[in-house]
């Protein structure tokens, strides 16, 4: 045996000891509420698809059209010939949606984050990031090769004295934190966050992935804080777009400026045709359908007051268990009930937190939430 097999077998059984060993599942999403593994039909409540859209005719058929007219695939980066036509449609609609002059389309949100911070942050920089931001927030600060700060979470407070202590030895400084954390469902105070950056001379970022289409009356987390300054609004179209594919939205220099120099687009292929226009329909459906949209914070908030937890502010509510074998028990337990809840187990969220993650969606029935409360509610009580 090979010393890389060797190293691959003995970091396998390590995790597997800790019970945090993973493996691949196939799932068949019939659709937006009902998915099949191993032969069993269950109600999933681990989707991000919040509005259902990914399986909704309109959808689908914009993305089969788009095929017919340009192709299964884009044929190069964006900066080459993958520039399709849609493309233009694409960002205009999700700038006029942010409320900004420019947006940039990249391949997936990871991409986008991996992408946009170095371009803004280098050396001698400084980036001051929410320590439970999104791993591709913290992959793309250190690729920038800037100092990089953690500030407690949600902690304006934090923030500013880490910033009071590193900024006035940097060069740009740049803030950045989720809207919505994709984890633990809850909102980040961006009107403190973006008082604190501006004292400070820093540039605000967030990660809005998991409020597009869900809270704002779809415009997303921003819309809730109508002082904030934010100067990078990043997203991704694969939560409540339904599809796939990252965006940010900015100024008109600084978009123009990410499209010549942010690596994660100038040497990646395009999206597929199909994937931008099916994001085009998608927030055709965002802008008519008022009551899609409200539907999934409605949705978790009939679980959170069955069990008497604090109203959910987003579509997500985490049931922390802490130990990883006791989020692995629970799921298996929901999943004999035919409820899909797929236990998040560290390094995904801090030693001690592990958890089931719930997802609420438009398409959820109320009677599916109250049976997932009363199925969850034993959990509780250990």
């Amino acid at each position: 045996m090979d010393s890389l097999t060797r190293y691959a077998q003995a970091k396998i059984a390590g995790l597997a000891a800790q019970s945090l060993a993973r493996s691949l599942k196939p799932t068949h999403r019939i659709d937006s509420v009902w998915v099949e593994r191993d032969g069993r039909r269950m109600i999933s409540f681990s989707c991000n698809d919040y509005l259902g859209l990914s399986h909704h005719p309109a959808v689908k058929a914009a993305a089969v059209a788009a095929i017919g007219l340009y192709g299964a695939g884009a044929g190069a980066s964006r900066l080459v010939t993958g520039d399709h036509p849609l493309y233009g449609r694409l960002e205009a609609r999700l700038a006029g949606l942010k409320g900004t002059q420019a947006a940039c389309v990249f391949g997936s949100g990871y991409l986008a984050n991996t992408g946009i911070i170095p371009t803004f942050a280098g050396p001698g920089d400084l980036v001051a990031i929410d320590e439970l931001a999104h791993a591709c927030i913290w992959a793309g600060a250190r690729l920038s090769g800037a100092e990089v700060v953690a500030f407690r979470h949600n902690d304006a407070d934090d923030l500013a004295a880490r910033l009071a202590a590193a900024r006035p030895g940097a060069g740009r400084a740049l803030v950045a934190t989720d809207g919505v954390f994709s984890m633990d469902g809850d909102i980040a105070p961006l009107g403190e966050i973006s008082r604190v950056a501006r004292e400070h001379d820093a540039w605000l970022m967030v990660d809005d992935a998991h409020g597009l289409g869900v809270l704002g009356g779809g415009a997303g987390t921003a819309r809730l804080f109508p002082d904030a300054q934010i100067d990078l609004h990043m997203g991704t179209l694969s939560k409540a777009v339904g599809g796939y594919g990252g965006y940010v939205c900015a100024s008109a220099p600084v978009i123009e400026l990410i499209k010549m120099r942010a690596r994660t687009l100038v040497y990646t292929t395009g999206l597929p045709p199909a994937s931008v226009a099916a994001a085009l329909a998608a927030l055709d459906l965002i802008e008519d359908e008022p009551e899609r949209v409200a539907a999934p914070l409605a949705k978790a908030r009939r679980f959170t007051a069955a069990l008497n937890l604090a109203d959910a502010q987003s579509a997500i509510v985490p049931i922390v268990l802490g130990a990883a074998e006791t989020a692995l028990a629970a799921a298996a337990a929901l999943e004999a009930e035919g409820l899909l809840v797929v236990p998040i187990r560290p390094p995904t969220v801090p030693a001690g937190t592990a958890r089931l993650r719930v997802a609420f969606t438009a398409g959820h029935p109320d009677e599916a939430v109250d049976r997932l409360a009363e199925a969850v509610r034993p959990w509780l009580a250990r």
